[in-house]
């Protein structure tokens, strides 16, 4: 599913106005640095990815039994091509730093 730059929403929070507006700005082939903090229990850490800027996409996410519409989820996604051609894609959060490099 692709999405409308103009619109980056996250299901339960927002995206700091300036990283909204970074984003939109973001072309195919621009290089980025995405940072996200990773929790496990009490210890969180850094996690950061480089490559090349694709889309913007949105994951429409759910559990696994027939329930209402209302229970999926919709996430902003960042896709980018790594150095080593892999291509990945990042779930936006509000604690996602994506910057231009």
């Amino acid at each position: 599913m692709s999405a409308d730059p103009a619109k980056i929403v996250l299901p339960t929070r927002r995206l700091a106005p300036a990283q909204v507006d970074l984003l939109r700005s973001l072309k195919p082939g621009d290089k980025i640095r995405v940072t996200q903090q990773v929790r496990v229990g009490a210890k969180k850490w850094d996690a950061t990815a480089e490559g090349e800027f694709r889309a913007i996409a949105y994951l429409e996410t759910g559990i696994t039994t027939e329930r209402v519409k209302e229970d999926d989820l919709v996430v902003p996604v960042v896709r980018f091509t790594k150095p080593n051609g892999e291509l990945s894609s990042i779930s936006l959060d509000e604690h996602t730093r994506v910057v231009k490099i």
